[in-house]
């Protein structure tokens, strides 16, 4: 028989209750940050980075670059299916 210690149940009640505040956190703040499904958004802050990140690049945005990740993430995030648990970023 196993014994649970009580602070090692609270600790995996938290880190449930964590994980599932943080699945539905991510796609509401990155579509408040302007990555959204159908792109970015304009005069938003993930139009700011995309901004910085073309212009430290000569003129594009690498791929597997910080806000190319978040725009695939963005992307999936306005979809009604369970594809979301498949996202991977593009290149």
């Amino acid at each position: 028989m196993v014994r649970l210690d009580i602070s090692e149940g609270r600790a995996a009640v938290a880190a449930v209750v964590g994980g599932v505040v943080a699945v539905g956190t991510v796609p509401v703040a990155l579509s408040a940050m302007g990555f959204t499904s159908v792109g970015i958004a304009a005069s938003s802050i993930a139009a700011k980075m995309m901004s910085t990140a073309a212009i430290a690049n000569g003129g594009g945005v690498a791929a597997g670059s910080l806000v190319a990740i978040l725009q695939s993430v963005g992307e999936c995030s306005g979809q009604d299916d369970q594809s979301q648990e498949m996202i991977q970023p593009r290149g």
